[in-house]
């Protein structure tokens, strides 16, 4: 079966050298901090409203889903030590929230539990798979950034609670992996719908990862771009509720708006002369990048 792995940013921009940058700035880092606890914190309520969906359908998946809701809470309560250790904040993350973006952009709409149990479960967990590889992309370049950084006792700190983290969430990647490779293994039909979903998945992990990272000018059409390429993975009779239901908003994009606003005023606030010599040209700079949807448009099938 196909393995999907996250895309860099831009196709220039790895996890390497964006916590590189990281970690050299202590607000900046502490934010960052902040979201993983918000993550972990906010997957435990994710995976209790999926076993909840479940009802006590596949006993042996709720059993796992459990025991994963413990790893995820026990990873928020460490990070939550530690930022509160550090004095630092553990309210709402600022910015655009990957996660609500991620969760916008799924196709809940097109899944059912009671009429077709497989498909539920196939879709849900290569949503969890594609999230859990980004995380574990994050932690591992997180680590390797502190190895190289000054090591002070704050960022010794930060590595060691990392580190006990990382291994648990590549589980959490493995497991997932055996389990669709299970569900594949039941049947040609199923092992299509794997195909597909992996597809769909990377693409809307992507969308949400680029949304939450990419605040130059022009972005709300490279968000409409990243919209068709989503919707390019469903089928001709699928896509127009769902490009109808998320257009808008994507086009609109009030949240990054409010992103833009936020992220100019902090850097005003820092430094008025960098303010001008850096982030004006960076957000000017988005217009330069391929903004314009093209083909992507078309109304081509699914290739999974």
């Amino acid at each position: 079966m196909t393995v999907a792995y996250p895309r860099k940013l831009s196709k220039a921009l790895g996890a390497r050298e964006i916590l590189g940058q990281v970690v050299r700035d202590r607000e900046i880092h502490l934010i960052t901090l902040n979201r993983y606890r918000y993550s972990e914190q906010r997957s435990c309520k994710d995976l209790t409203n999926l076993i909840e969906q479940l009802d006590g359908k596949s006993p042996e998946l709720i059993k796992d889903l459990s025991r994963h809701i413990s790893d995820e809470a026990r990873h928020a309560m460490w990070l939550t030590d530690l930022l509160v250790d550090l004095g630092s904040s553990v309210g709402t993350p600022p910015g655009s929230s990957y996660i609500q973006e991620f969760e916008r952009l799924l196709d809940a709409e097109l899944h059912d539990a009671e009429t077709d149990l497989d498909g539920f479960l196939i879709s849900t967990l290569a949503a969890i798979n594609v999230t859990e590889k980004r995380g574990c992309e994050y932690f591992s370049a997180h680590i390797y950034a502190l190895k190289q950084a000054p090591q002070t006792e704050e960022n010794i700190k930060i590595r060691e609670t990392i580190e006990r983290i990382f291994p648990e969430e590549a589980g959490h990647v493995r497991w997932g992996n055996r389990w669709l490779a299970k569900l594949a293994d039941q049947s040609p039909e199923n092992r299509q719908k794997v195909e597909t979903a992996k597809q769909r998945y990377s693409a809307i992990e992507q969308a949400a990862f680029e949304s939450g990272m990419d605040i130059t000018l022009g972005a709300e059409l490279r968000r409409v771009s990243n919209l068709l390429d989503i919707a390019n993975t469903m089928s001709v009779w699928e896509r127009p509720q769902y490009l109808m239901e998320r257009l808008p908003q994507t086009l609109l994009a009030p949240d990054l708006q409010m992103t833009r606003i936020d992220i100019a005023q902090r850097a005003w606030k820092r430094d008025p002369q960098a303010f001008m010599e850096k982030f004006v040209p960076m957000f000017l700079g988005g217009l330069n990048r391929n903004s314009v949807p093209s083909a992507k448009a078309s109304t081509r099938e699914p290739s999974a």
